[in-house]
C-alpha cells in the first residue's frame, strides 16, 4: 500500500513538473501575472503599485544619475534579454527550423503578413486624423507564449501540423513586428550614436566570422550595443535582435569529431573494470561494484566534451528560455497590465478602443485566412498536409491574442498615460475574446470533423 502512495506521489510530482517546463505553463504564468497586476492596481495598494514602478533605481557618478525607473529597466533592459532569445529563435529556425527554405516559410510568412497588415488598416482608417493613429502597431503583434499556451491546452483536438503552423506564424509574426518597432516608433535619429553602433555590429560579424565561439566578447560588445542603439533613439530591444543575428550557430567540435570521442570513450570505459569484478561472477559483481577512477575520469570528459557541441546560440537560447518564461514575460505583465478602471479613464478617446478589439479579434482571422487562402489558389504556398480552412480560421483567431507583444508597442505609441491606459485595456478584452472564440471554435471544429471508418 505503501509503494503504491510513494508511487502516485513520484508520478504527480513528475506531471507537474513537466507542465512547469512546458510551454503552456509560460502562457499561463504570464495570465495570472496579469490579473494580478489588475487586481493591485484596482486594489487599496494601488497607489503604492503605480509608485513603486516609477522609482529610479540606479546610482550617482557626481552629479549625474546613472540609472533608469523600475518600469524602464523591465521595459528596456530586461525585455532585451527576450527579444535576444526571440531573435535567437527566428535565426534558429530560418536556418533549420519550420522558416528554412521557400517551401516550409512560405505559408506561415505569408499569413503572419496579412495577420499584421489588416489589423493595422482596421486600426488606422478608424483613428487617421487623430492623435491617436500612432498606435496601429498595437494590434499587428501576436503573444507567442500565450497562443501556444491555449492551443496546446485543446491537447489533441488540434493537429500537430496546426501547433506547428501557429508557432511558425507567431514567429514570422515576432520578426515583423521588430520591424515595425524599428521603422515606426523611432523618434528622432542620433547618427553619431547610430555609426557607433555600426561600428559594434561590424566587430561582432567579425567575430563570427573568424570563428569565435565563446560568448563573453558577444554579450560584452551587446551591452555595448544596447547603450549605443538607446541613444541613437531607435528602441534599445533591437540591439538584443541584432546580437542574436551574430551569435555563432556551429558548435566548436563537429559532430563527427564527436562521434569518434564517444566511441574511443566507450571502449576505454568497458576496459577499465574494477578489480575483482568479474562479468560471469554468479553474483554479477561487475555490474554492482562501484565506478573506478578511470571510468569516472571517462564520465567527466564526456561531460566537458558535450558543451563544445552544442552551438554557442543553443547554449545561450537554453539558458535565457526559463528566465524569460518565468520571470522577465510575467514581471513585464505584472508592470504593465495594472490599469486602474476608475470614472476618470475616457474610453471615448478617438477609436483606440476599436480599433484594437477589431484588430486583434477580426483583422487577426480575416487577414491571415484570406491572405493564406489566396496565396493557395495562386500556387504562391500552400497548406500543410493534415490542416484545413477551418484549422486556419481558428488558428487566425488565437493569433488575435496580442497581449505581451501588444503592450510593449502600446508603450511605445502612447505618451499620454490615458491613451495608454485606454489602450491596454482594450489589449487585454481583444486577446481575451480572441482566446475564447478560438477556443470555443476549435472545439466546434473537432466535435464535427467527418469521422473516419
Amino acid at each position: 500500500m505503501e509503494n503504491t502512495e510513494k508511487i502516485t506521489q513520484v508520478g504527480l510530482k513528475n506531471v507537474f513538473v513537466n507542465f512547469i517546463r512546458s510551454e503552456s505553463f509560460g502562457g499561463i504564468f504570464l495570465f495570472i501575472s496579469a490579473v494580478l497586476a489588475m487586481i493591485v492596481a484596482n486594489s487599496p495598494l494601488g497607489e503604492y503599485y503605480f509608485n513603486f514602478w516609477r522609482t529610479d533605481f540606479g546610482f550617482y557618478f557626481g552629479e549625474y544619475f546613472i540609472g533608469f525607473s523600475i518600469h524602464h529597466w523591465i521595459n528596456d533592459v530586461l525585455m532585451a534579454l527576450f527579444f535576444l532569445m526571440v531573435g535567437l529563435e527566428i535565426k534558429r529556425e530560418v536556418l533549420f527550423g519550420e522558416l528554412s527554405g521557400f517551401k516550409k516559410a512560405a505559408f506561415p510568412a505569408i499569413a503572419a503578413l496579412g495577420g499584421m497588415v489588416v489589423p493595422g488598416l482596421i486600426y488606422y482608417a478608424l483613428n487617421a486624423g487623430t492623435s491617436s493613429y500612432h498606435g496601429f502597431g498595437i494590434p499587428m503583434a501576436t503573444d507567442i507564449a500565450f497562443a501556444l499556451g491555449v492551443i496546446m491546452l485543446l491537447g489533441k483536438k488540434v493537429p500537430m501540423p496546426l501547433k506547428v503552423f501557429l508557432v511558425t506564424l507567431a514567429v514570422a509574426d515576432d520578426l515583423g513586428a521588430i520591424v515595425v518597432i524599428a521603422v515606426f516608433y523611432t523618434t528622432s535619429l542620433n547618427l553619431l550614436w547610430l555609426i557607433g553602433g555600426g561600428v559594434i555590429v561590424a566587430l561582432l560579424i567579425f567575430l563570427n566570422k573568424i570563428g569565435v565561439k565563446n560568448l563573453l566578447p558577444y554579450l560584452i560588445l551587446g551591452v555595448l550595443l544596447w547603450f549605443a542603439i538607446h541613444n541613437s533613439g531607435i528602441h534599445a530591444t533591437i540591439a538584443a535582435v541584432i546580437l542574436a543575428f551574430t551569435i555563432p550557430i556551429r558548435p566548436k567540435t563537429p559532430r563527427k569529431n564527436f562521434t569518434q570521442f564517444l566511441k574511443n570513450l566507450a571502449e576505454q570505459f568497458q576496459v577499465k573494470v574494477p578489480k575483482n569484478a568479474h562479468m560471469d561472477s554468479p553474483l554479477n559483481t561487475y555490474e554492482i561494484a562501484p565506478l573506478s577512477e578511470e571510468q569516472i575520469e571517462v564520465l567527466e570528459s564526456i561531460q566537458d566534451r558535450v558543451k563544445s557541441i552544442r552551438s554557442p546560440l543553443g547554449r545561450l537560447e537554453h539558458f535565457l528560455q526559463p528566465y524569460s518564461a518565468y520571470f522577465i514575460m510575467p514581471l513585464f505583465a505584472f508592470a504593465n497590465a495594472g490599469v486602474n478602471i476608475g470614472s476618470e479613464i475616457h474610453f471615448n478617446i478617438d477609436h483606440i478602443v476599436l480599433g484594437v478589439i477589431l484588430g486583434l479579434v477580426l483583422g487577426k482571422p480575416v487577414g491571415i485566412f484570406a491572405i493564406t487562402f489566396l496565396c493557395e489558389k495562386l500556387g504562391i504556398a500552400s497548406r500543410p498536409e493534415g490542416v484545413t480552412w477551418g484549422h486556419i480560421m481558428g488558428a487566425g483567431m488565437l493569433a488575435g491574442i496580442g497581449f505581451t507583444m501588444s503592450m510593449f508597442v502600446s508603450n511605445l505609441a502612447f505618451s499620454h498615460p490615458e491613451s495608454m491606459e485606454v489602450s491596454k485595456i482594450s489589449i487585454l478584452i481583444g486577446s481575451l475574446i480572441s482566446g475564447v472564440i478560438g477556443v470555443l471554435y476549435l472545439n466546434v471544429i473537432y466535435k464535427f470533423k467527418p469521422k473516419q471508418n
